[in-house]
C-alpha cells in the first residue's frame, strides 16, 4: 500500500543530515514507492502556511558528500512556546495544535524528525497530539542517550583534530599557550577525544569543574621539561570551579536560548595573568558543524535513515533509532531524552587520558 510520511531536520546543523535524508528517501521509493515530503527550517516550516517540498530520487541525486540539510533547520522553532509578537511585547504561545493540522494537511500519515534532545522533545509532545513519529538522533556533542554515537559527531571531532595538528606548529614556532575552544554545551566529548587526538596538554570539559592553579601548573611542568609551548581545549561549556559558564547571550536576550561562548577567553587571561606567558585563543565555532561529513557519518546517516522508515512500516512510533555495537537498533524516546549523555569524570577514556599526561584541570590538593 502506497503511503505518504514526511521527515524535518531540526536543531543546529551537522554533517550528515544530507545522508539522513537521502537514506530516507531512496529506501521508502526504491523498496516501497512511498511518497516522501520534507519540511522546511524544521517544525517553523509546519507554523502558518506550510513551507515543504515534494522529495523525490533526483531531489537527494548528489547529496551524500554535502553538509548541511537540503531542507533547512531551526534552533529556536518550539511550536509549543512559539515567540509571537503582541503590542511591541513578545510572548511565548503554543501552537501545537497548528502544527498537528497542518501536518495533516499535507497528507502525511507519519514524521520523522532528525535532531537532538530539544527536536525529540518536541516531536514526543506532538505525538502524544496526534502526529505519529520516528525520531533519528543528531547532535555534534554526542549528547543523546539511547544511542552508542550520534551521526555528526565522528566528523566534528575529526575537524578539531585536524585544527589541534595545525595549531601546534606555530604554537612551537612562538613558545605560545594556544587556548581553544571547542563546542560542548553540557557534554564535554569533543574537547575530551579530539584532545586526545590532537594531542592537547589540557582539557577542560564541562563535566569536571577546573582549577586555574591545576592548568598552570601543568604548563609550567611542560616548561619546565623544555616545552615551550602548550596546548589548551576548552569545552564552551567548561567553568572554573569557583564559578559558572560564560555566557554570551542570555535565554532573555536569544528567544529562551542560551548562547555560551567566551570560555577559551577567560582561561588564555587568567594564564597571562598568573604565570606570564604569551596565549592566544582560537574558537572554532560552526567551522565543526560545517564541511563534508566523514565516512563514518555518512554510513551511520544512511543506516539510521534506512531503519527510520522500516519503523514507519511497522508502526513502530514513539521510537528513536539507535547505534549500538555495530547493529542498528531502536529504542524508546522517553528513555533517549530522559537525561543528557555526559562524560563520566571516573571513565576509562579520562583515565586513559590523564594517563598520557594530560591535565583535565581537576583541582591539587595543596
Amino acid at each position: 500500500m502506497s503511503r505518504t510520511i514526511a521527515i524535518l531536520t531540526g536543531g543546529g546543523d551537522c554533517p550528515g543530515l544530507n545522508a539522513v535524508i537521502r537514506g530516507v528517501v531512496r529506501s521508502a521509493i526504491l523498496e516501497r514507492k512511498w511518497r516522501v515530503i520534507g519540511i522546511e527550517d524544521g517544525f517553523d516550516g509546519l507554523v502558518g502556511e506550510p513551507r515543504w517540498r515534494e522529495l523525490t530520487l533526483d531531489s537527494v541525486r548528489g547529496i551524500l558528500p554535502r553538509g548541511g540539510t537540503i531542507l533547512g533547520t531551526s534552533n529556536r522553532g518550539n511550536p509549543l512556546a512559539y515567540p509571537v509578537e503582541e503590542n511591541g511585547e513578545t510572548r511565548l504561545v503554543d501552537l501545537s495544535s497548528e502544527v498537528v493540522e497542518n501536518f495533516k494537511r499535507l497528507g502525511a500519515e507519519a514524521l520523522i524528525a532528525v535532531g537532538g534532545d530539544g527536536t525529540l522533545k518536541i516531536a514526543l509532545a506532538l505525538q502524544e497530539k496526534g502526529m505519529p513519529m520516528v525520531g533519528i538522533p543528531k547532535t555534534i556533542d554526542n549528547d543523546l542517550r539511547g544511542t552508542d554515537v550520534t551521526f555528526g559527531y565522528n566528523t566534528a571531532v575529526g575537524i578539531v583534530t585536524e585544527a589541534l595538528d595545525r595549531l601546534h606548529s606555530t604554537a612551537e614556532s612562538h613558545h605560545r599557550v594556544m587556548v581553544v575552544e571547542v563546542m560542548g554545551r553540557d557534554a564535554g566529548w569533543i574537547a575530551l577525544e579530539s584532545g586526545i587526538a590532537g594531542s592537547a596538554d589540557v582539557i577542560l570539559i564541562p563535566e569536571i569543574p577546573f582549577d586555574l592553579n591545576s592548568v598552570c601548573d601543568a604548563i609550567q611542568l611542560r616548561k619546565s621539561r623544555g616545552s615551550k609551548f602548550s596546548i589548551v581545549v576548552a569545552a564552551e561549556g567548561a567553568f572554573p570551579a569557583e564559578g559558572q559558564k560564560v555566557v554570551q547571550v542570555t535565554e532573555a536576550e536569544n528567544r529562551g536560548v542560551e548562547r555560551l561562548g567566551g570560555i577559551a577567553a577567560y582561561v588564555a587571561d587568567e594564564i597571562t595573568r598568573r604565570i606570564q606567558i604569551e596565549t592566544r585563543v582560537v574558537v572554532l565555532g560552526h567551522v565543526q558543524r560545517g564541511g563534508t561529513p566523514s565516512p563514518f557519518d555518512r554510513i551511520l546517516g544512511s543506516r539510521f535513515g534506512v531503519k527510520a522508515v522500516d519503523l514507519i512500516e511497522k508502526d513502530r512510533y514513539g521510537r528513536m533509532v539507535s547505534l549500538q555495537g555495530r547493529l542498528i537498533c531502536d529504542v524508546d524516546i522517553v528513555d533517549a531524552v530522559d537525561s543528557l549523555n555526559r562524560v563520566d569524570p571516573d571513565s576509562g577514556l579520562v583515565k586513559s587520558a590523564e594517563a598520557l599526561g594530560i591535565t583535565l584541570g581537576r583541582p591539587i590538593l595543596r
